[in-house]
């Protein structure tokens, strides 16, 4: 068995048997030929077969899966863990070092090799075609970021001048004839900083356009042929044909429902950390609130969806039901039932994409 410890310059590896005696070494980043050799040499010294079973673990990070591929290529059993789902001692302060990493990472390989199921939580490796399917949403997601950060920017200097001006697309044909509160234009770097920050916001747009574009038409051409479709791309249409839900379908599918097997709705609201957390301890009991353990991008996005649901499917069971519960209440608790709707709503879309069962009182789009 063998541990990772990652960097981007080195690779600490921790070797051991379960029951023998540790061996620590390190290589550089991304060498597999010296890692060859350091399995080889670890064998040796442990006292094992040269052709015994390898395997090894790390925790999921920056380096993403491409380590995992290639180590299941060599033949080498890998395991990818949740670096959160790793237990640690809970004393005030505690000792942390690569070393220590690297054996308690190797104890826990060899329990879960032994059988032990809850000793940490393992993550699914997507096929690479899968996580390459996931690129275009999730750059998307960060233009848009950026298009809000321009945004504010250019509305932040205005500010600076006491002017507010909507930007637009004859913002700069209308930048020379501002004037601030004294009757003066904008100096000259001022005026060039809000140019060059301009011609950033415009080329994030035009990135987002293109993206969407190309999203649209895969789209359509699910549409008009469907035979051709791969089964994730059906879902997107399927999703889309909902109203109030647009362009939520692709990180639905790329992330969640377009590779991923759940069997209950249990596991659906797990993975998405909008599961409750309980605390009981002797007479005391009470609810921490959702785990937040899930996939960050799908909670949020569900929580915007929820809002949306409401708008856009009033007369839904769903919406009736939040209507009826949290609707006469205060912000607060409107605010805590929109989370117990998001899981609601993320079980019904799943159950609408599997087994085509529309969520009771749900509207499709028209045309559709």
């Amino acid at each position: 068995m063998v541990a990772f410890e990652l960097s981007n310059r080195k690779w600490k590896l921790t070797f051991g048997t379960g029951t023998q005696a540790r061996r620590r070494t390190e290589i550089e980043a991304g060498d597999f030929e010296a890692l060859g050799k350091e399995l080889r040499r670890a064998k040796h010294k442990l006292g094992l077969a040269k052709d015994g079973r390898v395997v090894s673990c790390y925790e999921a990070g920056r380096d993403g899966f491409w380590i995992h591929r290639r180590l299941e290529a060599l033949g080498i059993g890998n395991v990818v863990v949740d670096a959160a789902s790793i237990q640690v001692p809970r004393r005030q302060r505690r000792a942390k070092s690569d070393r220590l990493d690297g054996e308690a990472l190797l104890r826990m390989l060899a329990r879960h090799v032994g059988g032990e199921e809850k000793v940490w939580s393992v993550v699914r490796v997507p096929s690479e075609e899968e996580e390459e399917a996931r690129r275009r949403h999730r750059e998307l997601e960060r233009l848009k970021h950026e298009r809000t950060g321009h945004r504010c920017r250019i509305s932040g200097l205005l500010a600076l001048h006491g002017l507010k001006v909507k930007v637009n697309r004859d913002f700069l044909g209308r930048l020379e004839h501002l004037r601030t509160w004294k009757g003066k234009a904008l100096g000259r770097e001022t005026q060039g900083e809000l140019r060059r920050e301009y011609g950033r916001l415009k080329l994030v747009e035009e990135q987002i356009r293109e993206l969407e574009r190309a999203a649209e038409e895969e789209v359509q051409a699910a549409r008009e042929d469907p035979g051709k479709a791969s089964p994730a791309l059906r879902k997107v249409v399927a999703l889309k044909q909902l109203r109030g839900v647009n362009e939520s379908a692709w990180p639905l599918v790329r992330e969640f429902f377009g590779w991923r097997e759940f069997r209950n709705r249990r596991e659906v609201g797990s993975l998405a950390g909008l599961t409750g957390t309980p605390y009981q301890s002797g007479d005391t009991s009470r609810d921490l609130g959702i785990s937040k353990a899930g996939n960050r991008r799908i909670r949020a996005l569900m929580v915007e969806l929820a809002w949306s649901w409401l708008r856009y499917q009033p007369h839904s069971k769903l919406s009736v039901w939040y209507q009826e519960r949290f609707g006469p209440v205060g912000k607060r608790n409107r605010r805590v039932g929109i989370v117990a709707l998001a899981r609601k709503l993320l079980v019904a879309l799943w159950k609408y994409v599997e087994n085509s069962e529309l969520p009771e009182g749900a509207e499709l789009k028209a045309g559709a």
